[in-house]
């Protein structure tokens, strides 16, 4: 008898789910590498043949599907902020009794207190927040700049590690930060492999890691057998976690990858043994470990703690010392910025260093050279600073050869050939030459790229390779691009498909608005924040180059001091005054940039405007996010913790610990009835 289709693959979704926590999680596999493949294969068919019994959790996702067209940026429902790191035992200690007298605990004769804290290891791969609503993984986001990032869903659901379906009984909305990493059996197969076909080799597991969560072909990521492993929160309704060591251990039932090395101390000196015994296990491990995270247990104390703009104050990450080895500095190269910054480069005799062959590393400024004593001819000690970025930490003097002679800054640029100035109390030199064309180039590619307007096929090697044929001398060069269609076509690794991709790209890009322009342009001290706040005020260009420096420095918006600060303003309206500023805005205007800005509406008596709120709890008519960002568009501050700063606190249905602390400091508390009839008012 012919078994029920439905049956079957309910049969084959269980079992495979079963053998992936065995393999992945319990590392304790019970069927060969085949015959897990002969089920996934079976799985797949019966899929194909009965389309109504499609569903997006099932095991057949993990093997990838069809290419995506891009990834879309999404904003985080909670910011996901970076760890402040050290690298020594006193500053570890000078952070933990930052820690003692942040929550006002009392000591004994010697200074010590007692305040629980976890110690785990520090994962070197990319960081990702995965969003379950019911159970089900609806939503991977990359970390991006902390406050949005890139949706890669499809592509997390091939990490076989990483549940589509939680076990278990876990929150209606259950936000898991975490780190996916390549093991390093995966990434040695991987570069065996680009070794044979002659590819270019990945330089660590990290970098491939990166590299292979942005493939377009979720089918590929799946075959680089990624994994991941969870250590951190987002937004959680109902919240009902108290510490954060047992969020580890109930996330680890619901079948969520946590980390075994992870460890409860007491004090400080605990801490510091398992950093101790931990640098010494780690080269045994199957994966990249940089250093130990130490976080506060409680969740109330991260409240009361609360963070700086970049970072908590209730963990730091211990970072293990660099490698540091010796060679030659052959030659020192300066190089230009976009901001004209001329920066030197330390060119080395080819050395291996914490898993790359380096060639090249930063020297900092004129300065450091000077401080450090450093001659081209010497023999240099070069590290990895976070083991990423190539630095020379010092001069080994016994090696110095006599022909060695101090180094000298330049006068002039080494791009344009026009003079170079330090500005006082600046220890860069700058170029302030605006058509230099080492800075154009760097402010195209800057232009071009993600989070500013975004140009799709318009990355750092196509810019320097238009750049090298003379067709991107300035901002307004890209819009003309299509005028060069047959020119560019003659050029390497240029079809049809890739040019068509591109004018499309640009084409796009031209509606971004007045406030991704300014952001753009690479104009000093002029960022994202800045660009925005000018864009919403003034509404387009022409405002802005009429505006006088003290304008743009200082305004009212809905009664509340604004503007951009008279250094930012300064440098914004140098620019625009200048012969190149002027020629860049009439380029853009001329080639049909958008350089107006839709201005949010904000009622001036919005009973929002200028006040700190924080959203916590479900809402039946809400979404968070969309919340978050109507509120903001009404002149709140929306903060992820309650402090005394904090004017409002908006609860929802299973709100936790942030309704008490709100409550507990007395804050003025919203439901959603109240919040609906404030929004009823104004909108």
């Amino acid at each position: 008898m012919t078994q029920d289709p439905f049956q079957r693959i309910t049969e084959l979704r269980k079992e495979l789910e079963y053998h992936n926590k065995l393999y992945y999680t319990d590392a304790a596999p019970e069927v060969s590498d085949q015959r897990y493949d002969q089920l996934i294969a079976e799985l797949a068919t019966l899929e194909r043949e009965h389309p109504q019994y499609q569903s997006p959790h099932s095991p057949t996702h993990r093997v990838g599907g069809a290419p995506i067209e891009g990834f879309k940026t999404i904003a985080h429902a909670q910011p996901m902020l970076s760890i402040d790191n050290t690298y020594d035992q006193q500053e570890l200690t000078a952070w933990h009794q930052r820690v003692v007298s942040g929550l006002g605990l009392p000591t004994d004769l010697w200074g010590h207190a007692t305040i629980e804290c976890v110690a785990e290891p520090k994962i070197d791969g990319v960081a990702i927040s995965l969003r379950y609503e019911a159970g089900i993984l609806v939503q991977a986001l990359t970390r991006g700049n902390g406050v949005e990032g890139d949706d890669i869903t499809t592509n997390v659901k091939t990490v076989r590690n990483i549940p589509l379906k939680l076990e278990g009984d876990p929150p209606a909305v259950l936000e898991v930060r975490g780190e996916i990493y390549m093991p390093h059996a995966s990434f040695e197969a991987i570069n065996q492999k680009r070794r044979d076909q002659g590819l270019e080799l990945f330089a660590n597991p990290r970098n491939a890691t990166a590299g292979t969560l942005k493939q377009k072909d979720s089918k590929a990521v799946a075959q680089r057998k990624l994994m991941c492993f969870a250590h951190g929160r987002g937004v959680i309704e109902p919240d009902t976690f108290e510490t954060y060591y047992n969020y580890l251990q109930t996330i680890k039932s619901y079948g969520l990858p946590v980390n075994d090395n992870v460890k409860c101390c007491n004090t400080i000196d605990e801490v510091w043994q398992f950093v101790e015994e931990f640098s010494k296990k780690r080269t045994t491990l199957a994966y990249d470990t940089d250093g130990v995270v130490v976080k506060v247990n409680n969740f109330l104390a991260h409240e009361s703690l609360g963070a700086t703009a970049k970072a908590p104050r209730w963990c730091i990450a211990y970072k293990f010392p660099a490698e540091q080895v010796q060679t030659r500095l052959k030659q020192i190269t300066w190089q230009v910025g976009k901001g004209g910054t001329v920066t030197p480069v330390a060119e080395l005799d080819p050395v291996f260093v914490a898993g790359t062959t380096v060639r090249r590393a930063t020297l900092h400024n004129m300065d450091e050279i000077s401080r450090k004593d450093i001659r081209v001819g010497d023999r240099v000690l070069v590290e990895k600073a976070g083991e990423i970025i190539p630095q020379v930490v010092s001069v080994v003097l016994a090696d110095r050869p006599a022909h060695a002679v101090p180094t000298k800054a330049p006068e002039i640029c080494p791009s344009c050939k026009e003079p170079v100035i330090q500005e006082e109390g600046e220890t860069a030199l700058r170029c302030v030459n605006l058509q230099c064309p080492a800075q154009v180039r760097e402010k195209l590619i800057w232009f071009a790229g993600r989070g500013q307007m975004d140009i799709d096929g318009l990355g750092e090697k196509v810019v320097h390779q238009l750049a090298d044929v003379d067709l991107l001398k300035s901002f307004g060069d890209v819009y003309k691009l299509k005028d060069h269609a047959s020119q560019i076509l003659t050029l390497e690794r240029f079809g049809q498909t890739k040019l068509d991709n591109l004018l499309a790209g640009i084409e796009q890009s031209k509606q971004r608005g007045l406030a991704k322009i300014l952001g753009a342009l690479g104009i000093r001290h002029v960022g994202t924040t800045a660009a925005r706040i000018l864009a919403q005020h003034f509404g387009e260009i022409v405002a802005i180059q009429l505006a006088s420096v003290e304008e743009l420095a200082d305004f009212q918006v809905m009664g509340n001091k604004s503007g951009i600060g008279p250094q930012i303003a300064q440098s914004l309206h140098d620019f625009l005054a200048s012969d190149a500023g002027k020629q860049i805005i009439t380029d853009l205007q001329t080639t049909g940039v958008n350089l107006t800005e839709e201005k949010i509406l904000q009622p001036v008596d919005s009973p929002f405007a200028g006040k700190t709120l924080v959203i916590t709890g479900s809402f039946d008519n809400y979404d968070r996010r969309e919340l978050t960002s109507q509120l903001q568009g009404f002149g709140a501050k929306v903060s992820s913790s309650v402090s005394k700063k904090t004017h409002l606190v908006i609860a929802g249905q299973a709100a936790g610990s942030k309704l008490s602390k709100a409550q507990e400091l007395g804050i003025e508390v919203w439901d959603e009835a109240k919040l609906t009839e404030a929004l009823a008012l104004i909108c």
